[in-house]
């Protein structure tokens, strides 16, 4: 059984990714520093976003995790 994300974590990457899916690639410390650039949070939260956004796109689940939530 994997990691389980809250809510906060997946409703923010839901939404970075729909206006700046094209930035983030395969690698965590380049995630971090755009993820910097884009929002305003706290070191924590942030590591977790870049850690999830960096997970969907090592599988290419990015495109499939962007319409399973797009109706939400």
């Amino acid at each position: 059984m994997g990691r389980i994300r809250g809510r906060i974590i997946r409703t923010a990457a839901i939404d970075v990714l729909k206006k700046h899916k094209a930035e983030f690639t395969d690698d965590f410390e380049a995630n971090k520093e755009v993820l910097n650039g884009i929002i305003i949070a706290n070191k924590a939260n942030r590591n977790k976003l870049a850690g999830f956004v960096t997970q969907l796109a090592k599988k290419k689940k990015v495109e499939e995790f962007m319409i399973e939530h797009a109706s939400r």
